[in-house]
């Protein structure tokens, strides 16, 4: 079992392309959403195209998920693989599959099972009621709008149907319990090793050797080419944190965009009188209520305080006409529909509104009450509001700043010293760069950038000592740079080297002359058997390691123990040899709570190999096809 699982990694993948990816990529960015199939396809799925924004948000999805999880740690050359890149451009296509087979079964969610599921969520019904607020908080703990999240839990419920007939995958009872049976038999063991240090006295080795080993891997003695550099980043962040914001700025700011401060919303008690026009009305029909709405609308207006009585006698909603048409206290966002919040918002209290026309009816409304909102002091939140006029400032200045950038590179282009001057940028310096970016020596994201080492690194810029134009390895960010020193690839000299290449060839040999006699001692071994040099008594299962080496692990628990003693030999690497005697073979001890846990690996191995079997169906059918070009390019990291 856990060999399939180490080479079946790809499998292991799948549930997390199918279920998560719908709420990162279909749901990470609206803006994005709405550019897809607005450009050609980096792959299709039958005639539904991957296009290259969908595939650059689910990359950007993948590259905030490292940022988070590795912190400074975090690199962009994690993803800088064609593995890395075809693994999500995977992933958006077994979504893609797993949409074309529901839209062939037609498998839909119901709009009852869609509120069954929602009701489910922990804190959206009190008291047996709906919590609206409740549940658009919880939406956008999601990050989701609730129409949004609608749609996402909708596609997942969906893809539950999908996956149903798939995860009821069956094992059998005397299958799985060969298989944990497998896995709890035990083997007494003894060991004897042949290190490789206990043959280096007997390994010979010449001056001729030593030239021949380093004649033969030349390659293993280069120094690839590098140069030294200094470069300049202009960056917004950095223009924000140069700037400044005046008080009167920040008071200025702060009331124009108070509702960015917001800690309770404004709220409302309205009233309203209903004249009931469904939009599967007929014609005449609707002509009749707004006429109706209009004669209520102007007695209204003539007696306001009349205002309960004629909701009693005239509105249409029964939920509120008993109460003299009053709805309570609510803000934005709540149950209203969006043309009645709309109308009540623009009210002042006491005000009567003209007819507002929603999906329900004419409503006439009127606000009896006003909740002002609650907003953060100003001494709260001035810090906030400081950093917000920079960086607003820093964004107007960054396009101006780059062009001026871009310009004095050209200019001056022996020199990034004017640029430096003009801008207030630090000229920093890295050495020992090399064209592909070395963690060791590359130490930050800006000079390990593919585009500014592609940039650094070309024709003119190393010949004549020029600037690299301004390069962009971000949004908001660019550098530039200039060569100092450049040493082209060259090859350590032999006495530079020799201790290590007469270090690795002895090992080498000793490793081989270990190997050699315990390979003639294994033979020895199976002709007659003797515990001569073995160590102590180990019991060892494929649950239980006891210091046996790995590699000779697999061989003891995989050989033929028809006839003990056995014996198995396995070739440790630089480790040397070792022989194992397997003594005694027993079933070992059930454990029932253990045999459950595997049932359950096992059957989720059995969903996985049949869901990939059968994504890989759905492919062929679908006729995918991908062009490799597209996700081939460079990924840089967002600031």
């Amino acid at each position: 079992m856990f060999e399939f699982i180490r080479t079946h990694q790809r499998l292991m993948q799948i549930l997390l392309a199918v279920l998560i990816l719908p709420s990162l990529v279909l749901f990470g960015n609206p803006d994005v959403l709405r550019s897809f199939g607005k450009e050609e396809g980096i792959a299709k799925v039958g005639k539904v195209p991957i296009t290259q924004a969908e595939f650059d948000v689910a990359l950007r999805n993948e590259l905030d998920k490292l940022r988070k999880q590795f912190g400074p740690q975090f690199d962009t050359r994690m993803l800088n693989t064609s593995e890395a890149r075809q693994n999500i451009l995977d992933g958006l296509i077994d979504r893609k599959v797993v949409d074309y087979d529901l839209a062939q079964k037609k498998l839909v969610v119901s709009n009852q099972t869609l509120q069954n599921t929602i009701t489910q969520i922990p804190g959206v019904v009190k008291d047996k009621r709906f919590d609206k607020e409740a549940y658009i908080r919880y939406a956008a703990s999601q990050n989701m709008t609730t129409d949004e999240f609608e749609r996402s839990l909708k596609q997942n419920l969906a893809t539950q149907q999908f996956l149903g007939p798939i995860r009821s995958a069956f094992m059998p009872k005397t299958v799985l319990d060969r298989l944990s049976a497998v896995n709890e038999q035990e083997r007494e063991v003894q060991l004897l090793t042949y290190k490789p240090q206990d043959f280096t006295a007997r390994v010979k080795i010449t001056d001729e050797k030593l030239k021949a080993y380093y004649e033969k891997n030349a390659a293993q003695f280069e120094i690839p080419e590098q140069l030294n550099a200094e470069y300049i980043i202009l960056s917004l962040e950095e223009l924000a944190a140069q700037g400044s914001a005046s008080d009167a700025e920040i008071q200025s700011f702060y009331e124009q965009n108070k509702v960015k401060y917001t800690t309770v919303p404004e709220k409302r008690r309205a009233s309203h009188i209903l004249i009931a026009s469904p939009q599967t009305a007929t014609d005449t029909d609707k002509a009749k209520a707004k006429t109706k709405a209009m004669e209520v609308l102007a007695q209204v207006r003539k007696k306001p305080e009349d205002f309960a009585n004629l909701a009693k006698a005239n509105s249409d909603d029964p939920g509120s006409k008993e109460n003299g048409g009053d709805l309570g206290i609510f803000a934005r966002g709540s149950d209203m529909v969006a043309e009645f919040e709309d109308g009540a918002f623009k009210l002042k209290q006491g005000e009567i509104s003209e007819l507002v026309q929603s999906e329900f009816g004419f409503h006439i409304i009127t606000v009896t009450e006003i909740k002002p909102a609650v907003f953060k002091p100003l001494d709260e939140v001035k810090e906030l509001v400081a950093n917000e006029i920079k960086k607003q400032k820093a964004s107007k200045a960054y396009a101006e700043a780059s062009d001026t950038f871009a310009n004095l590179l050209y200019e001056q282009s022996d020199s990034l010293k004017p640029a430096a001057e003009k801008l207030k940028l630090k000229i920093q310096t890295a050495n020992g760069l090399t064209r592909i970016s070395r963690s060791e020596v590359q130490s930050t994201l800006e000079i390990s950038n593919p585009k500014f080492l592609k940039a650094i690194f070309s024709d003119d810029v190393v010949k004549k000592k020029h600037n690299t134009e301004s390069v962009e390895i971000a949004p908001g960010v660019r550098i530039a740079g200039r060569v100092l020193e450049y040493k082209p690839t060259s090859k350590r000299s032999f006495e530079e080297v020799k201790a290590a290449i007469l270090e690795k060839v002895t090992t080498t040999e000793a490793v081989a002359l270990a190997e050699k006699e315990g390979q003639a001692k294994l033979t020895a071994l199976k002709a007659t058997d003797s515990t001569a040099g073995f160590g102590d008594i180990k019991i060892v299962s494929r649950l239980k390691n006891q210091d046996v080496p790995a590699a000779a692990l697999v061989d003891v628990m995989r050989a033929d123990t028809q006839k003990l003693p056995a014996f198995v030999g396995a070739n440790l690497g630089s480790a040397g040899y070792v022989i194992v005697r397997i003594g005694k073979v027993t079933a070992g001890t059930p454990d029932p709570v253990r045999r459950a846990s595997e049932a359950q690996q096992f059957g989720n191995m059995r969903f996985e190999q049949n869901l990939y079997a059968y994504l890989e169906l759905l492919k062929q059918r679908a006729k995918v096809t991908i062009n490799k070009a597209a996700i081939a390019a460079p990924v840089t990291a967002a600031p």
